[in-house]
């Protein structure tokens, strides 16, 4: 197994990252704050300085849905308003992505019939009748 990259401290130190051993594993406190200073305190969503009494939140860069790893080299500090508009912004993006997929697989029907107006209604037009001709003579 290879060992995991060594990432610079501000010291100079190079440390090791540290990387989830699960998708939803908790993020050590001293990795947060590792990640906060490494952003210099400020939101990769809204470029404001994160001011002690706020609780940051951590995003992945790359999400774990699309292939992200949960790994510290993978996470940013992010405001939580801007966290949940983003998060809100990318589910509802999957979820239409997810319903387009299913209906062209024929895995989920649409809720309701597609409703159209329908053709316009022509004026009638007078039938003409066919013409009688005279009965051809079969043998001349």
């Amino acid at each position: 197994m290879a060992k995991a990259p060594k990432i610079a401290k501000a010291q100079g130190r190079s440390v090791t990252e540290w990387i989830g051993k699960t998708p939803d594993a908790k993020i050590p406190d001293r990795v947060l704050l590792r990640i906060l200073r490494r952003f210099d305190h400020v939101c990769q969503l809204t470029f404001v300085k994160i001011v002690p009494g706020i609780t940051p939140e951590f995003d992945h860069v790359k999400r774990l849905e699309d292939g992200g790893e949960h790994r510290e080299s993978n996470l940013v500090p992010v405001m939580p308003s801007a966290h949940k508009t983003k998060s809100a912004l990318e589910m509802g993006r999957q979820a239409k992505a997810d319903a387009i997929a299913k209906r062209s697989y024929g895995m989920k029907k649409p809720a309701k019939p597609i409703s159209s107006p329908g053709f316009a209604k022509s004026a009638k037009t007078p039938r003409i009748e066919k013409q009688q001709l005279p009965p051809k003579a079969m043998f001349v």
